[in-house]
């Protein structure tokens, strides 16, 4: 394979295979039950099957597909256990991993964008990837000065296949959300639709890297590594090692756990204050735990720029909404967009809803779990309830999007991890109009 599949027929063909290849094996595995299997061996044959396809051809076709799986396995701690224990490894390597291009065509790919002298720019380079992801993968090499190096590249046809990927997944989006209860799909797909051109844009990207690494050069906790040279579809950036963030959330001690998490948290909410940018795809295939304890950070391409920070507005509402008025909450939210003018919202049904969602801000310690993410899933995710009726009433304006998408996708993360931390000391820190009055 050259470069990402393009042809819109075939991806459109190979994405519909998913739900259409899980019915199929359903099919063959009531005939091996019926045939005698215990129900317990088939349904293990099944999801095991399921997951390899899921990975299989979401990997292949990287893009918008790929993509789409690092949504899902970012988002594997709310779904049900049953159901999220098949898919969990397949799921994480979508985070850092796909099949790779050929030499030849990253060969071409430096070549074009280096210049045909390339190689004398390297005194080695490794043609076999270091990570492969959804629209480039990273290649390691060591440079004349003997400095060590990222290369990353972006896929031929990432552009038509990104868009092609994401027009087809928001027909499918009903069907994934149902692994999830409480997480609407179509809005993230829409979403990505909407940051195409920041994620195909390595200038802009090498540009996010480096604003982060120049205000956390030195940092005790945190490492961003330099841009060193950069075009439209080629960064070459310092190289970092470390273990990834998925390898903690597998097999991490409690303590490095919660460590790392702590961790998370600081340089999520620090970006915006230091470096002007919140760096807004806070999947684990991004985190490096470094040998000295220094969490590693990768992968700039969607950064929110803040350059005045986080919105003091999050923090105030934050802080009111843990003194119990709710009034004053709902008037906060309606004067921020998040609840139209003629919407009717009882405050006491709202203060409900939000409950959970800053339980992590009330306690000075706070124990993150999949159980306790997958009841906030199904607490939303029941229609029968009002918390979930009133969850249809509240608007996400467009400036919020991406604080959003990081407050839950980390929120995710936490509870992958497990993770147990003071987390309401980095908001105090950190969080514009929360540890103080205004």
């Amino acid at each position: 394979m050259s470069d990402l599949p393009r042809k819109a027929l075939s991806r459109t063909a190979k994405l519909a295979s998913l739900p259409l290849g899980a019915a199929g094996r359903a099919t063959v595995g009531l005939g091996k039950r019926i045939g005698g299997a215990p129900a317990e061996t088939v349904l293990a044959e099944f999801q095991r099957r399921t997951a390899d396809q899921l990975f299989s051809v979401l990997g292949e076709l990287k893009g918008g597909a790929m993509k789409f799986g690092q949504m899902l396995s970012l988002m594997e701690s709310a779904m049900p256990e049953e159901l999220a224990a098949p898919y969990r490894a397949t799921l994480t390597k979508l985070q850092d991993s796909a099949p790779p291009m050929p030499a030849s065509t990253v060969h071409a790919i430096l070549s074009r964008e280096l210049g045909k002298r390339w190689r004398d720019r390297f005194e080695e380079f490794d043609d076999l990837p270091a990570a492969a992801a959804s629209i480039g993968q990273v290649h390691r090499g060591i440079l004349k000065d003997g400095r060590e190096v990222a290369v990353k590249l972006q896929y031929p046809g990432a552009a038509e296949a990104l868009r092609a990927d994401l027009r087809q997944l928001g027909r499918f989006a009903r069907t994934f959300g149902s692994l999830v209860p409480g997480l609407d799909m179509k809005p993230l797909v829409a979403e990505l639709q909407e940051r195409i051109g920041e994620e195909l844009d390595y200038d802009r990207e090498a540009q996010a890297q480096q604003q982060y690494a120049d205000a956390f050069k030195g940092h005790p906790e945190f490492v961003v590594p330099r841009v060193i040279k950069h075009s439209p579809s080629v960064i070459v950036s310092e190289w970092i090692e470390g273990k990834p963030l998925s390898g903690v959330i597998a097999g991490g001690t409690k303590a490095e756990r919660d460590e790392v998490g702590l961790k998370y948290v600081r340089f999520m909410f620090s970006g915006p204050r230091l470096a002007g940018l919140l760096h807004s795809d806070p999947h684990p295939g991004n985190f490096r735990v470094m040998p000295d304890g220094r969490l590693g950070v990768v992968d700039f391409g969607l950064c929110a720029r803040l350059p005045d920070g986080l919105p003091p507005a999050i923090g105030r509402l934050l802080r009111i909404s843990l003194n119990g008025d709710g009034a004053a909450v709902l008037a906060g939210l309606r004067e921020e967009g998040f609840i139209k003018p003629r919407m009717d919202i009882d405050p006491d049904q709202l203060m409900d809803y939000l409950a959970p969602f800053a339980e992590p801000a009330r306690e000075e310690t706070f124990q993150f779990s999949r159980a306790w993410m997958r009841a906030q899933a199904n607490r939303t995710g029941d229609f029968r309830s009002p918390t979930a009726s009133l969850a249809l009433k509240i608007n996400l304006p467009p400036s919020y999007l991406l604080i959003h998408r990081v407050w839950i996708g980390g929120i995710a993360v936490l509870s992958q991890l497990e993770a147990e931390a003071p987390f309401k000391s980095v908001l105090e820190e950190f969080l514009p109009g929360f540890g103080h009055d205004d």
